[in-house]
This record gives structure tokens, sequence and C-alpha cells, in this order.
């Protein structure tokens, strides 16, 4: 299933690669998309070719930080039409909860998700995609936590934020940009902070603002409304940890009754179960693929209560159990991407 991400996601990447002594147009050109695309932010191009654009950057110049560094210079101002939306909400769980609401006219790969239990709220993303994308991730949340920084300034203070990645040899940047604690080969990835923060009011509150952007984005978005094959594989990215990715539970979390989401599904070609295991199926890859990862905590993060309930399921899946997939799939070396990228 392709899922399109605005050119937006781009902005200051011809810039940061050409400054890394890189040639932005012929990595575009590589990555089978026009140099010109970076300046088209409402065009609409595939979240995965963006995606490995920025893995295979950060791999030829050596900056493992490249995806962060983006993030460094972005405004809420290219989050588009969206952006007059979130700007004049009145409080942060207001613009937050409006982001998460329109995210898939920003990026359709991307799931955000906000849970708020005794005094602390876990503000979780994750990518639909196939492939582990650290320096997408780090863009993303990088983003996320400038747009928050931006809307409070000195209020906003944040607990942790986590990624699921890897640390880079160098975490000088994200102890700047961050401010806080950072984890890495965290459980998920997302920012955490307390409940407070969610009501501090946003200075650039404007009911009347609001009700006008909300006018314009209601135009923008028909037609570019989420399928429901993307609703449910965004719920079930979300709830495969906590063992709740059922088709009850799905359905309950979109609204929906279980036979009118299985209806649904059925009319777009689709099923639950099959994305239920089109997801495990990447997230499981993914993991597997990270030596940082124990195999215990793979099957924990996948649904399963068991250890030897997730082998037998990976062993029947891809043919071998995971520590032996794991040696014979190691993640490639920076020296490997950069190569099979100059080959393209």
């Amino acid at each position: 299933m392709v899922t399109f991400v605005r050119a937006a996601s781009l902005t200051n990447f011809s810039e940061l690669f050409s400054e890394l002594g890189g040639d932005p147009d012929a990595a575009l050109r590589r990555a089978g998309l026009r140099p010109a695309v970076v300046r088209e932010q409402d065009q609409l191009i595939d979240a995965l070719t963006a995606g490995r654009l920025l893995e295979e950057a950060a791999s030829i110049t050596g900056c493992e930080n490249f995806g962060l560094r983006m993030a460094q210079s972005r405004q809420v101002s290219n989050f588009g039409v969206v952006s007059l939306l979130l700007l004049h909400q009145p409080t942060l769980r207001k613009v937050l909860s409006t982001l998460i609401e329109h995210v898939h006219m920003l990026n359709e790969s991307l799931v955000i998700h906000m849970d708020d239990a005794n005094g602390v709220v876990v503000l979780r993303e994750e990518f639909t995609l196939p492939d582990a994308l650290p320096q997408s991730m780090e863009l993303a949340i990088g983003v996320l936590f400038r747009t928050c920084n931006l809307l409070l300034h000195a209020q906003w203070r944040p607990l942790r934020v986590c990624f699921s990645h890897p640390a880079p040899c160098d975490t000088g940047l994200h102890r700047q940009m961050f401010r806080c604690r950072v984890e890495f080969d965290a459980d998920f990835n997302g920012i955490v902070f307390r409940t407070e923060d969610l009501d501090a009011p946003n200075p650039l509150a404007d009911p009347v603002l609001v009700r006008y952007a909300k006018t314009m984005v209601d135009t923008t978005q028909q037609g570019r409304q989420a399928s429901v094959g993307q609703q449910v594989r965004k719920a079930i990215y979300l709830m495969l940890p906590s063992g709740n990715a059922t088709c009850i539970c799905v359905a309950q979390g979109l609204g929906r009754s279980v036979r009118t989401l299985q209806r649904e599904l059925d009319g777009e070609g689709l099923s639950f179960t099959g994305l239920l295991q089109e997801v495990r199926s990447d997230l499981a890859r993914r993991y597997v693929r990270n030596p940082d990862y124990p195999v215990g905590q793979i099957a924990t993060m996948l649904g399963y209560n068991s250890h030897s309930a997730f082998t037998r399921w990976f062993g029947t899946l891809f043919g071998c159990p995971p520590e032996v997939w794991r040696e014979r799939n190691p993640p490639p070396s920076p020296q490997r991407r950069a190569q099979a990228f100059s080959r393209a």
C-alpha cells in the first residue's frame, strides 16, 4: 500500500546535503524525484522514497543526525494550510488533538497517538512503513518538539524523548535540542511530558482565525480522507505493544462496529487478519534486525505473551527462528548503504 507525504517533508534537504558535501540534485534524481519537488511543498511524494532518501543522505555524508538537523529549521508554517488551524488553538491539548486529526494531510504513513494518565502524557509517533527509518523518525519527533516549543516557549519542559533505534556515536545535538533525558533503544518513539502542560494557554490563540482556518482545511482535505485500510493499519501499529490489536478493539477505537469495519475493509479488498499479519511482519523484521533488542522484548512489543509463541509464529513466516534470521540479516553498515545508493 503506497502512502504519500507532502514534499514539504524535504524542506532544507538540499541545503543541508550540499553543506555536508553532497549533490542534492543527483541524490533526488537517483531516488526518482525531480530536484524541483523540494520547492513544491504541497506536491505529494511516496513516503517510503522520501524516508530512504534521508537514510542514504545520512550514510553518504556520515551525518548520523541528518534528520534532526533538518528539524532544526522547521516552522509550524511548513505544515501548509494545517498550520493556520494549529497556530491559533487555545491550548497545547487542542493543538495536538487537531494535529492528530489532520496528520493524514501531512503524511499518510505517520501515526500520532496521545495517552494521558496519572499526570503524565505519552505522545507517540510511528511510521506504517516496512523499513526502519531513524532519520525520518528523528525528523518527525524533532518537528513535533519544535511545534510545541514554538507555541509554549519557556513553558515547554518535557520529561524525556524516546527513540526505538540505537544511539548515534554523538548525541550532543539531541541533548542540545531537547534539553531533557533522551533514551535510545526504547520501546516506543515519542515525547513524555506532564499533563499540566496540555492546558498551558497558547498566546497566539484566536477563535475567529480558527473558524476561518477550519473552513480552509475542510475544503482542502476533500478527497484526502485516510482510507479505512490506512486507519486500521495505524491503529494496529499503536495497539500491538499493549496486546489490544484485535478487530474488536480497533473497531471500537475507530467508532465502528466489527461488522461495519469488516464490510468496509472488504470493500477495499482487505481483511483485518491480513493487515495484522502485514504489520506484524514489517515490525518483526525491523525489530529483529536491531541487535540491541532481546527477542523476548520484541515478542512483547508485537503483542505476544511469551517468547515461545513469538518464535513459533516467526519461524512459520520466515522459515527460521528469529535469532538465526538476525545472524543472516544484519543491519547494513553506513558504507554498504552508501555504496548501494551510489550504484542506483
